[in-house]
């Protein structure tokens, strides 16, 4: 909250905040969409120098997406993109179901018995089970399998190490870093998480060897394309280059989206009138039919349900921000930023900017993005998933997901919060919470 106070007190006029960071670099914090949009839309790239805190994610995602730079990320991102091609999208929808009908299951379980639980730690199984069938075919019983997962506390593990790194300036030496327990600890966890991504690679490459395609019977996936694209010149990627993506996929594909359903649910359980009207909406989608599964084609027909998660993700952040290193000299309008900025696209300052979503911009107003309001919305004023060139590449896949797995719970399930337990955001690569989220499932009567 200091910063955004900062932001709204200093960044107003002229757009943005000029900070001094260690080692004597310049750091700017767009604080209005003009300066957000210029950033945004420029090919400047990650920062990754000493103090760059893109350099933190290297040893664990490599340079794939996230991270890369320059005509590594351009190839890997034309390579890629034909993953998120909607007719690829489609036959996702079923997994979303499936996944959500697990999570519903046990849910009700805990709605039986009155039972308080963690939202948190029940949506990052069922989000984590989504990634690895939709992207990777690869189907484990993840969210019956136990109430924490490996996998799941090692990345939070990883994101957690590398805030901790980012504020210890001593720790930017990487002799400092591998002999301190946090660094040890970061790197037997990236071996973890690299053991993981080459366990369903070498399975998948096994597959292709005997049959010479994708199996047939299913989708085509996101490790299908990964193994199979070439470029202009014929040339595929490389193990490393598969792994790098697998790792930066896996961890983009759950951890920010259980982030963004579980942030919209405490919304939706803290304003009970908006809850109920998405109800209201998934049910009319839904009327006269034998299954509460959702089909590509009802996606877009959820107008108020769609309202509801847009603000979700800018009341909360999921994604709280990303940065940038210029180049060269970068134009910020009343005066020049030297070559060597870091330019911190800080989502969540900009999401929460008085002068830009007025004074009631802590509260959680859904209309804010009806057909009405949404056109008075300026470029570059929300970018939960970033914005111009270097945008999230799997942002249609996240939002479809959103959508399926917030209406099978709000079909089934009245959320309200535990009063005796306060929730508070932990401020990390992904919005999480301190002690986490706890509410009560009530069974509805439909």
């Amino acid at each position: 909250m200091y910063l955004v106070e900062m932001a709204n007190t200093y960044g107003s006029e002229q757009g943005y905040v000029l900070l001094w960071g260690i080692f004597k670099k310049p750091i700017v914090v767009p604080c209005s969409p003009k300066v957000m949009g210029s950033i945004c839309k420029s090919n400047e790239p990650k920062s990754k120098g000493l103090g760059g805190s893109y350099r933190f994610l290297l040893p664990w995602l490599g340079e794939g997406l996230l991270v890369a730079n320059g005509e590594k990320w351009a190839r890997n991102r034309r390579l890629l993109t034909p993953a998120f091609h909607f007719e690829i999208l489609k036959p996702y929808t079923k997994v979303f179901n499936q996944s959500a009908d697990i999570l519903v299951k046990k849910l009700m379980m805990k709605a039986e018995c009155c039972e308080r639980f963690d939202v948190f730690q029940h949506i990052s199984l069922c989000t984590l089970e989504v990634i690895l069938k939709c992207a990777f075919s690869y189907s484990k019983d993840v969210q019956n399998a136990g109430e924490t997962n490996p996998y799941v506390k090692t990345v939070n593990r990883l994101t957690d190490a590398v805030i901790y790194r980012f504020l210890r300036p001593i720790t930017f030496f990487d002799t400092v870093w591998n002999i301190c327990p946090v660094g040890r600890q970061f790197n037997k966890d990236c071996e973890f998480v690299h053991s993981v991504a080459e366990e369903i690679i070498d399975k998948r490459r096994e597959t292709l060897e005997q049959t010479g395609s994708p199996k047939s019977g299913r989708y085509i996936d996101f490790l299908d394309i990964l193994l199979t694209a070439r470029d202009e010149e014929g040339r595929g990627l490389s193990r490393l280059e598969i792994r790098n993506e697998v790792d930066t996929f896996l961890f983009e594909g759950y951890d920010t989206t259980a982030s963004a359903i579980s942030w919209i649910l405490y919304s939706l359980a803290e304003n009970p009138e908006c809850q109920r009207k998405c109800q209201a909406e998934i049910d009319e989608v839904l009327d006269g039919r034998e299954s509460d599964d959702l089909e590509w084609s009802d996606l877009n027909q959820l107008e108020y349900l769609t309202m509801c998660i847009k603000e979700g993700m800018r009341l909360h952040s999921p994604v709280p921000g990303v940065s940038r290193e210029t180049t060269q000299d970068f134009d910020l309008g009343d005066r020049v930023a030297p070559e060597g900025t870091i330019i911190v696209i800080n989502i969540w300052i900009l999401n929460h900017m008085e002068n830009v979503w007025g004074p009631d911009h802590m509260e959680f107003k859904p209309e804010r993005f009806s057909k009405e309001n949404i056109d008075k919305i300026e470029h570059f004023q929300y970018v939960p998933f970033s914005a111009g060139p270097r945008n999230c590449i799997g942002q249609n896949f996240a939002l479809n997901e959103e959508k399926v797995v917030l209406s099978k719970l709000l079909r089934n399930f009245t959320f309200r919060l535990d009063p005796n337990h306060k929730v508070e955001k932990s401020l990390s690569g992904v919005m999480r919470t301190k002690d986490g989220m706890y509410m009560f499932a009530e069974k509805r009567e439909l």
